[in-house]
């Protein structure tokens, strides 16, 4: 039987702590500069000289979508690691500061060139547009540093196998390792295009840069890095929900079936946020496009484990009739009603991601609103609910206090303000964009254009959802304050059990060498002829342009 520690070494709390409180100070600060953004978007302010919209957007990007995240995520992957698999080893500590360290440095000065306006490429730092070359090597070191964490992680895993021979590592510890492979080998593509790419580029060592190479190299990282966001969530859904409930996991072996299979099939398919671009065949589009359909099936998979374990719950506790066990969750229990409003609308989020994925379709939305809209409801909505769900137990598992009744009736109504908010925003950016909104522009009227007016109440509606959001930020920061300093006590790091029922898991589902191989096939073949065109015709290439 497995020894799990009830309690958190104190180094190992610090490790967690400094990863989860800076990844909610970019929260802070990404939230002031969306609430701006969107703000100018709606007419209603003007932004002073010297601070412009594509310099907000581009903070608003970085320090949501990647600062946020990714601290968070090592931190609470730390924290399940500790949990599951023992205090953390000397050396595993020392990789996890490293790592702190040099994503710490890299963020700071992305962040003050960014307020200085020398980055203002978005947060996908597309080129021909071009930033200052330290804005690149900022972003080397916050990948680097995430790296030392993730080696961290697994000389952790390889020491609990060494020292547990013939057990099955625990469930949360194996969805964190398989969620640290994709990001490594997700931002190899990332590391090359600002290594070789932009880097020479922006000092000026090379003239030009291969734009559609680049581009490529980008979304190689850029759509793993939404499963990167999602896995964690579903962790949170798989192993720490069912224990929240007073339940069972529906299937341990379900479970580790539905992580390998993001693993292998979100990363090949960045094609499909391609489509509209030259420069790549129609096949080899196809091809990622019918690997991108693969993920829905684990995402449903986990859809039914998730209810089947509802359901089971409920029936044990006496539910009856069709929907009765809807009545025995804890709804007043915000560790569970965060999450599951984050499952919920993972709904909608997820049809979305399949009109994208689609040639057809993704031809109407294509850079509009709708885009925008829709990562809003996944990255902004299913993670975020979740991620805030977890801090009201994980805070207090690691610094030894108690999670109170009152900090259940707060966390409730904020997550309450952060759906309506997101009702007002998201929904208004899905349905301008079939409007044919373009995406990542600023207050316009386009010489007051008769479709472009007809934009003006769904901008303000964004306005107003971007507020009542800014008020959930508020809301959830002070939130973590009261956490702080609640009183002292023990909260519990929930971990739930394979129902004894479920099925005995295959021991192949831990040949890590086995679906890496796999993984690696699969990214050969849709993308070694496309990039090997890409370079053998790479055109004339681009000079760098400064549009801001």
């Amino acid at each position: 039987m497995t020894n799990v520690f009830q309690s958190f070494e104190r180094r190992d709390s610090a490790v967690v702590l400094a990863h989860v409180l800076f990844a909610f100070l970019a929260l802070l600060l990404g939230g002031i500069a969306g609430l701006l953004q969107s703000l100018v978007r709606g007419g209603m302010v003007t932004l002073p000289y010297g601070i412009g919209y594509y310099q907000l957007l581009t903070a608003h990007g970085v320090l949501m979508a990647l600062v946020f995240t990714t601290y968070f995520i090592i931190g609470f992957l730390y924290a399940g690691a500790a949990r599951t698999l023992g205090w953390l080893l000397p050396v595993v500590r020392k990789l996890a500061w490293l790592g702190y360290g040099l994503m710490t440095a890299g963020t700071l000065l992305a962040t003050v060139l960014i307020l200085l306006n020398k980055a203002t490429v978005l947060y996908t730092f597309y080129a021909p547009m071009k930033a200052s070359p330290w804005f690149y090597i900022a972003l080397v070191f916050v990948v680097v540093g995430s790296w030392m964490s993730g080696f961290g992680l697994f000389t952790q895993y390889r020491y609990w196998k060494k020292t547990h021979k013939g057990e099955r590592t625990p469930l949360f510890a194996f969805m964190a390792v398989a969620t640290m492979l994709l990001w490594l080998i997700a931002t190899l593509g990332v590391a090359v295009e600002v290594l070789f790419q932009l880097i020479p580029w922006s000092f000026g060592w090379v003239e030009t840069v291969n734009v559609m190479l680049s581009r490529t190299l980008f979304w190689y990282f850029g759509h793993p890095l939404v499963y990167f966001w999602l896995l964690p969530a579903y962790m949170c859904w798989y192993v720490v929900i069912p224990k929240i409930i007073g339940g069972r996991l529906f299937s341990d072996a379900l479970a580790r079936l539905a992580f390998i299979m993001f693993l292998l099939f979100s990363i090949p398919v960045g094609f499909h946020h391609q489509l509209m671009e030259p420069g790549i065949s129609s096949g080899w589009k196809y091809l990622q496009v019918v690997l991108t359909f693969m993920v829905v099936i684990p995402s449903l998979m986990t859809a039914f484990s998730l209810f089947a374990t509802f359901e089971m719950h409920g029936r044990s506790v006496g539910a009856k009739g069709l929907f009765g066990w809807l009545k025995k969750l804890p709804w007043s229990d915000v560790r569970f009603f965060a999450p599951f409003m984050g499952m919920l609308i993972f709904i909608p989020a997820g049809a979305g991601g399949l009109i994208n994925a689609s040639h057809q379709l993704n031809a109407v939305v294509h850079n509009t609103l709708w885009v925008t809209g829709h990562f809003h409801l996944t990255v902004a909505t299913s993670v975020a609910l979740t991620f805030f769900g977890i801090v009201y137990w994980l805070i207090p598992a690691v610094t030894g206090r108690k999670l109170t009744a009152r900090m259940h009736k707060l966390g409730i109504v904020q997550t309450l303000i952060w759906v309506i908010g997101m009702f007002f925003m998201s929904g208004s950016m899905h349905t301008v964009g079939l409007f044919g909104a373009p995406r990542r522009t600023a207050y316009t009227t386009y010489m007051d254009h008769p479709d472009t007016v007809l934009w003006m109440p769904y901008y303000v509606a964004m306005a107003i959802g971007g507020t009542i959001l800014f008020i959930g930020v508020l809301m959830m920061i002070a939130n973590i304050v009261m956490l702080l300093r609640a009183p002292k006590g023990h909260e519990e790091f929930p971990i739930a059990e394979a129902s004894a029922e479920a099925e005995r898991t295959p021991a192949i589902f831990e040949r890590w060498g086995l679906w890496v191989g796999v993984l690696a096939v699969l990214v050969l073949i849709a993308y070694t002829v496309p990039v090997m065109e890409l370079l053998n015709n790479p055109g004339v290439g681009s000079k760098g342009f400064v549009t801001w």
